[in-house]
């Protein structure tokens, strides 16, 4: 196997040597913190920290399995226990006319020219088998799609007991872990950007599933009770379309829900749904999510203008966008597909959708070195995760580079597949689990 070379970009040239590592085994099934719930994993920053996955494999290599999945989704798979579930929209029957509406601005984009089945898969972790199917709704979308994205691109959430699957306009399905339907709900027909398709994911904290609906004409984000699907709360958003998923983070015992947004970043107390703080300064076209950690919020955006925003929560109310809660920011190489990693104390981001990755300290913002070029890494959706010292960056076209969390990252391994790879891998215990184009595979080294 090839083995890459990082190169700084403040030092082209320097060669990073690369060295291996020792590693905690991975914890019990029974503690949440190895299972990989939600889009992000368990602290919704993209680390597992007790995961212990491959550094290198190929096609023939530490490949425990490899399963086909039907129709197409770049919707991120989620692990709990036994179980790993994925989403995906198949098409069905005969090609038929599309008479939805072209929106303005739109280009590149594929109409849905048939049915879609839009079904949850839930298939058994040890062997790839397909432990049940769910097929949830049944119909042709109301809006194209880039072509770039599809009609599964929301990634589902679990608690071990749910599976929260949200199709967008096509619905939002509460399923028990047996592929039992409990509940539903029909939040409407979003009216995207360009017709650019739908993304964010739903989140499950507690008792409270929260969904951000912003589009292009009434935004808004919902709460809702995830036993039944009684809408707790529900907040008008200022908003126009944004792809970027919330998250829950629970400062001085207040439960905060942080949802990006082309006007504004904002908290929403879990519990009511009221505001509690907001930042202006991030550029149109939000995609990615923000992260937390170290009692600090970092949410960044990168289309008209480059921003990534370092928010202390310590006394964090009202309108903080030109206040002394704004710890840092940056202007320059920030994320604008795949969101931030944040890992022990630092933070991780790629310039845009490129194999540009930037290093800098949580608290202060400083950058020591870097950033970094990705070697041949580039066209970046799914965002990086990390494990075990390590971090995982996966491109659109198969190649998955793994380099070590130093202060000047080494480069351990440049793995690639025969697939396509927009969804953000799932790590868990000895596995890492990447969902395709084609198909889902879970990674894992073999056993002598």
């Amino acid at each position: 196997m090839n083995t890459p070379v990082l190169i700084s970009v403040a030092q082209t040239g320097k060669l990073l040597l690369a060295f291996g590592l020792l590693f905690p085994a991975p914890g019990k099934a029974t503690d949440s913190s190895i299972q990989w719930g939600q889009w992000r994993g368990p602290q919704a920053t993209g680390v597992a920290p007790k995961a212990n996955p491959p550094i290198e494999w190929s096609e023939k290599n530490n490949i425990r399995w490899k399963t086909r999945l039907p129709g197409l989704g770049h919707s991120s798979p989620v692990v709990w226990g036994d179980l790993v579930f994925v989403t995906t929209a198949e098409k069905k029957g005969l090609q038929k006319p599309f008479n939805g509406v072209m929106p303005e601005g739109a280009h590149n984009n594929m109409d849905p020219l048939f049915d879609y089945q839009f079904a949850v898969l839930a298939i058994d972790r040890s062997t790839g088998q397909v432990a049940w199917r769910r097929t949830v709704a049944s119909r042709q979308p109301h809006q194209s799609t880039h072509e770039s994205a599809t009609w599964a691109s929301n990634s589902p959430v679990t608690d071990g007991e749910h599976v929260i699957s949200f199709f967008g306009s096509n619905g939002l399905y509460c399923l028990d872990t047996s592929g039992r339907l409990v509940w539903e709900r029909d939040l409407g027909d979003m009216e995207v950007k360009h017709g650019h398709g739908e993304g964010a994911s739903p989140v499950l904290h507690g008792e409270t599933v929260l969904v951000n609906w912003d589009h292009e004409a009434d935004s808004f984000v919902v709460a809702l009770d995830k036993r039944t699907g009684k809408e707790l709360w529900r907040q008008p958003r200022n908003e126009v379309t944004s792809w970027a998923t919330p998250i829950i983070v629970t400062h001085n015992g207040q439960a905060q829900a942080v949802v990006s947004g082309t006007r504004r970043v904002r908290a929403y107390d879990l519990k009511t749904g009221v505001v509690i703080w907001e930042a202006g300064g991030l550029p149109g076209n939000v995609v990615a999510s923000p992260v937390a950690g170290g009692g600090m919020v970092f949410a960044a955006g990168s289309y008209e203008k480059q921003t990534l925003l370092a928010i202390r929560l310590d006394g964090a109310k009202g309108d903080l966008t030109d206040g002394k809660q704004i710890a840092w920011r940056k202007n320059r190489k920030t994320p604008y597909v795949p969101s931030p990693l944040l890992y022990d104390g630092w933070l991780y981001y790629l310039r845009h959708y490129q194999g540009v990755l930037s290093r800098v300290n949580a608290s202060t913002g400083n950058e020591p070195d870097g950033p970094f070029r990705l070697g041949t890494i580039f066209n970046v959706y799914s965002s990086p995760v990390a494990a075990a010292n390590r971090i995982y960056v996966t491109d659109r076209n198969g190649k998955t580079l793994v380099i070590s969390s130093d202060a000047k990252p080494n480069a351990l391994a440049l793995n690639e597949l025969d697939d396509r790879f927009s969804a953000s891998a799932a790590l868990s215990g000895d596995a890492i689990f990447l969902r395709g184009e084609n198909y889902l595979y879970c990674i894992s080294e073999k056993k002598e």
